[in-house]
């Protein structure tokens, strides 16, 4: 499997792990970083400033938009995630927009296009999320009046009698800048996290911004001596589990991609119902329940012979990895992941404290309080990153109907 340095500069910022699910992905190895996330996030909230591990916002924004100038001609472009195709897709005039998008894609896409030139890019390209550009809108919360927009699942809210309110109401655009891209050509290009992004720009009123990288201004993210005792239990226990783990149970999922795949979606199929996963060995019976009725379904699909003997292979290889693992040392990998997610929740809980927007999920029946997106925990001497979310808290609301998203109204 690859490492996420490899997704990074291979294929930019476009997909990033839970933290959890390195030890799936990279078996021993993913287990280890895991450690180095934990214990670096936890002395970063002890404020101990020489951690290696630094934190951005996830902001729930969209589309995903790219700025910079090409450096093969020195001309300004914005684009989607089409960038880093093998013929990278750029647009560089408003006949370019016109070309290929259309509707409301292609309206803010203008809007991107004619503001971004304000911000005097001499070289390099960056990554940002898109909070808003004509649809911000005015709701009153309970008696307060707001400024809101809602680009994916969560609504933004910002106080119309506010400083922020004041920027808000000026601005064409919004965005939340969190990636620098350098190097001779788009294909070659290496990726950074937020580190003073905005600093680098022109600040245009028109333009409302910020850059990710978390910020604790109220200086009271810290975890206190207690917290800290119980962080550093959990991290003992979960060291002791991996202990108890050979390096060959670790590895049956990285090793075979199509049996990682599938646990995922099963593991997400959990999230999707907003189940916790409390008890592991009913989980591990059902994960091995799961992939048999998978390959079942997928076998009765073939019409022939040859293809439903073909699926008979397929989880034959797949399910050998399961059969020769012990039951007891499979529900040891998912008591392990259940105290990564434990300690993990204690650090975004933590950092939540300092939102500096008010944040909502809209449903048929009003708005209701929920927390930011989550964090992207940055390991400084690997460059590696993984995602800091409450799976069962906005990765739920991601995927419940009962949620109505930004593009849907």
């Amino acid at each position: 499997m690859k490492s996420f340095k490899s997704h990074l500069t291979e294929e930019k910022n476009l997909h990033m792990e839970h933290l959890e699910d390195e030890v799936l992905n990279k078996g021993f190895a993913g287990a280890q970083q895991i450690f180095n996330f934990l214990s670096g996030t936890r002395d970063m909230l002890a404020g101990h400033s020489k951690s290696k591990i630094a934190a951005t916002v996830k902001w729930d924004g969209a589309p995903a938009i790219f700025a910079g100038i090409d450096p093969e001609d020195g001309k300004f472009f914005v684009a989607k995630k089409g960038l880093f195709n093998v013929k990278p897709k750029m647009y560089k005039s408003q006949k370019d927009i016109d070309a290929d998008l259309s509707g409301e894609l292609a309206a803010k896409f203008s809007v991107a296009f004619r503001e971004f030139k304000k911000l005097g890019i001499k070289s390099g390209v960056y990554q940002g999320d898109l909070m808003f550009t004509d649809d911000v809108s005015t709701e009153t919360i309970e008696g307060e009046k707001y400024y809101t927009f809602q680009p994916n699942t969560i609504v933004y809210a910002v106080p119309v009698n506010s400083t922020l309110g004041a920027k808000i109401k000026k601005a064409s655009i919004g965005i939340v800048w969190h990636t620098t891209y350098t190097g001779s050509s788009i294909q070659t290009m290496k990726a950074s996290f937020a580190k003073g992004i905005v600093d680098k720009f022109q600040k245009p009123a028109t333009i409302w911004m910020d850059d990710a990288k978390y910020k604790d201004v109220s200086g009271t993210a810290t975890f206190t001596a207690a917290e800290t005792k119980a962080f550093n239990a959990k991290l003992k226990e979960a060291q002791t589990i991996l202990g108890k783990l050979p390096k060959e149970a670790l590895s049956i999922f990285a090793e075979n991609d199509e049996l990682l795949m599938r646990v995922k979606a099963f593991n997400n199929s959990k999230v999707r119902a907003g189940e916790k996963v409390s008890n592991t060995l009913t989980h591990v019976k059902e994960l091995v329940l799961y992939l048999t009725d998978y390959y079942k379904k997928e076998e009765d699909k073939k019409k022939s012979e040859k293809g439903k003997q073909a699926t008979k292979d397929k989880f034959k290889t797949v399910f050998a990895p399961i059969a020769r693992t012990p039951l007891f040392q499979l529900k040891l990998i998912f008591d392990f992941m259940n105290l990564v997610v434990d300690m993990k929740h204690m650090i975004v809980n933590k950092m939540n404290t300092t939102a500096t927007l008010n944040t909502f999920l809209r449903t048929s029946t009003g708005l209701t309080a929920t927390t930011p997106e989550g964090y992207v925990a940055v390991d400084h001497l690997t460059g590696g990153a993984v995602k800091l979310v409450d799976r069962l808290g906005f990765s739920q609301a991601n995927f419940s109907p009962d949620i109505i998203k930004g593009w849907q109204r």
